[in-house]
């Protein structure tokens, strides 16, 4: 076994504390290659933010998982080459099983979620509660989730969304033990968050999606004061992105994101963790179909994967001081 420890890591605690007094959320980003997480660690340490670094269970088998607690550890001392220690996380994002749970646990993951969202409510509650006694063992936090996100991302997808019912949070956080809860509010999984027809469009023409329902969050926070509380499916899915993918030949029509102004307004509460992966992938995916269309002799992947990572640092930098409000708070 090794521990998240000996890797350089933190768990979650003592960030989410500090992030719901100071009114401010933590990034979590996902990853799932070397540029990706040069870009994220580049922008913390610049940004001095504290960070998350989030993998999916379908990252687990692109990247392979002794690679990707590796890569961790490598990203904590590359914070330390930069100048900058800042605290660091390595979450796993929609565990599907006591067993995948245990697995990251048992290989230097310091967080895990389990995600039970879609089961029956007991039984989400006997298979949360059964990771948080074997995760704290080892000092690790543990997120679970209650209510569902619609929308597809790796292998979590659900047709419609269930907002989390505040009346279940009590009894859900005081039988599992969880650290932090993630609810359903309004955000969405993917590039393509809402369809058309429940959007509205502004003066640009461009599609306005319905608001998050801060009604439910502020009720969940009465109910459960100062408990930390996650935000998934909450990418904002930048149109001059979604522009570029589509300029050189790309099709990502009508995908849309949630207002970074709510994701502001959301973070100055008990929200203390968002979760951001589609933004990376379309800022990534659009800085290399625009250097292999101007430059079609290009085929060193560092000539049009550089461009790509310089972007997503670029934008990681802006979430955490304008979006988040992570920055200065390592």
């Amino acid at each position: 076994m090794t521990s998240y420890k000996e890797l350089g890591l933190v768990n979650t605690r003592e960030m989410f504390a500090k992030a719901v007094k100071g009114g401010y959320a933590i990034p979590a980003y996902n990853f799932n290659n070397l540029e990706q997480l040069q870009a994220i660690i580049s922008a913390c340490v610049e940004t001095k933010s504290p960070v998350i670094l989030q993998v999916s269970k379908g990252a687990r088998d692109y990247a392979n998982m002794n690679l990707l607690r590796n890569m961790a550890k490598g990203a904590t001392e590359y914070a330390k080459e930069l100048g900058y220690e800042i605290p660091i996380v390595l979450h796993l994002d929609h565990g599907d099983s006591f067993q995948t749970c245990k697995d990251c646990i048992d290989n230097g993951f310091s967080s895990v979620m389990i995600d039970g969202s879609a089961l029956p409510y007991e039984e989400n509650i006997a298979v949360t509660k059964k990771v948080v006694e074997y995760a704290h063992q080892f000092d690790v936090t543990v997120e679970g989730e209650l209510g569902v996100l619609a929308g597809i991302e790796d292998e979590v997808q659900a047709e419609k969304s269930h907002y989390t019912q505040p009346s279940e949070v009590i009894d859900f956080v005081s039988k599992t033990g969880v650290d932090s809860l993630a609810i359903s509010i309004g955000t969405s999984h993917g590039a393509f968050k809402f369809t058309a027809e429940q959007c509205t469009r502004n003066a640009d023409g461009i599609l306005v999606p319905p608001p998050l329902r801060f009604d439910i969050l502020k009720e969940i926070e009465k109910k459960l004061p100062g408990f930390p509380i996650v935000l998934h499916g909450s990418s904002s899915v930048p149109q001059e992105y979604v522009k570029i993918i589509n300029e050189y030949g790309g099709k990502l029509k009508d995908s849309v994101g949630i207002p970074e102004e709510q994701l502001r307004e959301a973070s100055k509460s008990a929200v203390c963790k968002i979760n951001i992966d589609s933004d990376g992938r379309l800022a990534m995916t659009a800085m290399i179909r625009k250097t292999l269309a101007e430059h079609p002799e290009v085929f060193d992947p560092r000539k049009y994967l550089a461009p790509a990572r310089d972007a997503l640092k670029k934008m990681y930098m802006h979430k955490n001081i304008d979006v988040l409000g992570s920055a200065g708070k390592a």
